[in-house]
């Protein structure tokens, strides 16, 4: 597998991985595993982290048996443990000179579109900045989530909302079997899927480890949010020394192939998944502006219809009323009225705070002959 053909690359680490069975964190095997992350950033790679932790690690620090704690608990204990989950990050990438973010997010909050974007438009800002994201869900607001082991579920929303080329899922397992192969000695392993069907999904298996709170069946929801938004998983083991360069020089692990690019995937959610809450009226300029590529400007509006808000998908429409294209609008239909026909440069005056100056970006936009 050459891993170093992705750009974009999110990296998901389950508790089980970092914790050795003594409840203590494997420190050897986290410093290889920081080692790798920057082989992958000297190759010029943009890295997302996505890991879980947050609420062994204030079990740990509370010498509080998880086993025994309550699930009202577990809010105040993650709140501790995030704590001490990005310090171990921060201190081990300090010796790389790697700088790094927290962002705690909800499943909502990549899931519903308008919370959606402020994270993909922060997670962006913070890639650009050479700054590493680490994202861990918000256990301190989330309650049914902690329960179900949504962070693999997280993880791929992260890449659907970043466009990342390839999730990589690190498990306690080698990747996705014929059968449970911790009960059945004949088990194999299946190197390549490209669709996930009904004979796929039956082959999850409910195990779930001592501190971990999912198995193969979140990991298989994981994929095929990937694989419908473009984007490559690998299911691998992550409890070996150094697995992500084992990733390379081995062949243990499945490959959930995505079939379709990023772009065509985001099309087609686009005009198929979304209802659209308003349209926006152009003037001939912007339409052969958003013909050759180009974002829509307020410059070009000419009429905004409807009540939207920022993230809803609207509708636009040419000076003949035709519709030409279904975008995400960067504003809601307040402020859009509001800066019309102005430049990018007076929107801050206008509106009073600063926004990216497109109506609606290239990238969300998918025009009607598309």
């Amino acid at each position: 597998m050459d891993i170093l053909k992705y750009k974009t690359i999110v990296i998901k680490i389950g508790s089980s991985l970092i914790f050795d069975g003594k409840n203590k964190i494997k420190k050897n095997w986290f410093n290889k595993l920081i080692e790798d992350i920057n082989f992958l950033i000297q190759k010029n790679k943009q890295i997302i982290i996505v890991s879980s932790g947050a609420i062994a690690l204030g079990c740990d620090l509370l010498k509080i048996n998880k086993k025994k704690t309550k699930l009202s608990q577990f809010q105040a204990i993650a709140a501790i443990g995030q704590i001490e989950l990005i310090n171990l990050f921060k201190k081990a990438f300090e010796k790389k000179k790697i700088k790094i973010s927290q962002i705690l997010l909800t499943l909502e909050d990549t899931e519903e579109r308008r919370r959606s974007l402020n994270a993909k438009e922060t997670i962006n800002n913070l890639l650009k900045m050479s700054v590493i994201p680490i994202v861990n869900e918000n256990d301190t607001v989330a309650t049914s989530e902690i329960r179900y082991g949504d962070n693999d579920r997280l993880a791929a929303r992260v890449a659907q909302i970043c466009n990342a080329d390839c999730l990589i899922m690190l498990s306690d397992i080698d990747g996705l079997y014929s059968a449970d192969p911790k009960k059945n000695k004949s088990a194999k392993m299946i190197k390549k899927v490209k669709i996930i069907d009904k004979s796929i999904e039956a082959l999850a298996s409910e195990s779930i480890s001592s501190y971990g709170t999912g198995g193969m069946i979140t990991k298989i929801k994981a994929a095929k949010i990937c694989m419908q938004s473009g984007c490559d998983m690998i299911l691998t083991n992550g409890m070996i020394n150094n697995p992500i360069k084992n990733i390379i020089k081995n062949k243990n692990y499945t490959l959930f192939e995505s079939q379709s690019s990023s772009l065509n995937a985001k099309k087609q959610w686009i005009l198929n998944s979304i209802a659209t809450k308003g349209s926006i009226m152009i003037d001939e300029g912007a339409e052969k502006a958003l013909k050759n590529g180009k974002s829509l400007l307020p410059i070009g509006v000419t009429a905004i219809e409807g009540n939207f808000n920022r993230g809803d998908a609207v509708y636009i429409i040419n000076l003949k009323n035709k519709r030409i294209a279904t975008g995400i609008s960067a504003y809601s239909s307040l402020d859009a009225k509001k800066i019309i026909g102005f430049k990018t440069d007076k929107i801050k005056e206008i509106l009073g705070y600063v926004s990216r100056g497109e109506m609606v970006h290239i990238d969300n936009l998918v025009h009607q002959t598309d």
